[in-house]
């Protein structure tokens, strides 16, 4: 009785060992995306000129070379990296929350396709984890579809960001590098455009279903062009996971973050999240919040080379129809009330 007591004991402490070595991982996973997101960019720019004025200058010197060489690429498709996209440490950063992508429709392989996300939240968790990596399993619920999660061309001219942003299968949302992929890649490309941009972050906090998309219409137009179906995609829980300081309209709060919005292309945020080590406490880690991805069901798109506004205004209007949609057939399933309306603005 003696022998098994301990052989039991044992085993309960090596599950909470790893239990909490699991948690760990989980923690340090979201951290490191977090500080990438923040301040990766800015770090490796000031390394990169650091090394410039060191005896290794000529790593830093052929690094640019290679930067010069390699500028366009990122147009072009990028260069993603399965072996990048398969790290274990995206499955720690999926369970920390934990993320999931539903699917609800198959995707043909001889189309291509337009995502439209929703909502931007702070940072885009939910979109990040399952379309530029495998954590989710994007890759087997819809086979012979390559992600192409879009982000802002900005990030593209930083050394060393560009290049890891570009292993997850991330591309600069502009129009030379959507016009690539959508006719110059085959078919089977789907292209995630999180259409509220840094104007819907603004206004994301916790309990609040607004999406910016009244009068955003130019990924409908370039569906057109290409003749690219449109799927919407609403991420349940994504405004969760941090605390935002609101600023109201006319305030200078709101002021300042419209001017860095106009002409940097990112709004700055006041946001928070729990600490490093205790979930009692303000830090940049974002609260461990579920967040379901659902995909909806492709709009079939004709291809128009020059489409009018009429329809332009016509298929953005089904859209919008659509994405209402899917956000009432899955909201009671995903912790919402079934009186809750999602606010298109």
């Amino acid at each position: 009785g003696t022998g098994s007591n301990i052989l039991s004991a044992l085993q309960d402490l090596f599950w909470l060992l790893k239990s909490k070595a699991e948690k760990q991982l989980q923690i340090i996973s979201v951290l490191q995306w977090v500080l990438t997101f923040l301040i990766m960019g800015i770090a490796c720019t000031l390394i990169l000129m650091y090394i410039l004025c060191t005896d290794c200058w000529a790593i830093a010197a052929l690094y640019l070379a290679w930067l010069v060489f390699d500028w366009n690429t990122p147009k072009k498709g990028g260069r993603r990296s399965q072996w990048v996209r398969n790290w274990a440490i995206w499955r720690y950063f999926r369970d920390y929350f934990p993320i999931r992508l539903v699917k609800t429709h198959n995707l043909l392989t001889t189309r291509n396709y337009i995502f439209g996300y929703h909502p931007h939240g702070i940072m885009g968790l939910g979109a990040f984890c399952n379309f530029s990596t495998e954590a989710t399993g994007v890759s087997q619920k819809f086979p012979g579809i390559r992600p192409y999660l879009a982000t802002l061309a900005g990030n593209f001219r930083m050394p060393i960001l560009r290049d890891y942003l570009m292993s997850g299968g991330i591309c600069p949302v502009n129009r030379d590098s959507i016009d690539y992929i959508l006719s110059k890649n085959g078919n089977g490309n789907a292209i995630i455009i999180v259409v509220g941009g840094a104007a819907e972050s603004l206004n994301c906090t916790p309990g609040k279903n607004s999406v910016t998309l009244k009068n955003r219409k130019g990924f409908v137009k370039l569906a057109l062009r290409h003749g690219a179906d449109l799927v919407p995609v609403y991420s349940f829980g994504e405004n969760e996971v941090y605390k935002q300081v609101i600023f109201e309209e006319g305030s200078w709060g709101r002021w300042v973050q419209k001017k860095f919005q106009k002409h940097i292309g990112f709004a700055p945020c006041i946001f928070h999240g729990r600490g490093l080590f205790s979930s009692t406490t303000w830090g940049l880690l974002p609260y461990s919040k579920p967040i379901t991805t659902v995909v909806g069901e492709p709009i079939t798109i004709p291809k128009i080379d020059n489409p009018s506004q009429k329809d332009v205004d016509f298929y953005h209007s089904i859209y919008v129809d659509s994405l209402i949609k899917l956000f009432d057939k899955y909201k009671s399933k995903f912790g919402l009330l079934e009186t809750e309306v999602l606010e298109v603005n």
